[in-house]
């Protein structure tokens, strides 16, 4: 899969897994981490960064595209305002 084939389908799913995940795990003492979902095998990465979650996929010989979400926050990242 490439970018260009991510759907909106991928981004439902991803979020239906990290959902799934949140209700099954204690995620309270990682609160700013950040997760990579894997929509399509339903693998959650755990890590620091973006960059931490691709290094340990990577690790594992995987190259599937990721859903990111930081642990404890509605958004990822937030660009601030124009004053």
């Amino acid at each position: 899969m490439n970018a260009s084939t991510w759907t909106e389908a991928d981004t439902a799913k991803a979020e239906e897994v990290w959902t799934d995940y949140q209700q099954q795990h204690d995620l309270s003492a990682m609160t700013g981490k950040t997760a990579g979902i894997d929509p399509h095998s339903g693998r959650v990465w755990i890590g620091e960064s973006i960059p931490d979650v691709l290094a340990q996929r990577d690790a594992e010989g995987i190259g599937a595209l990721l859903f990111f979400e930081r642990i404890g926050s509605k958004t990822y990242y937030r660009k601030g305002g124009r004053r």
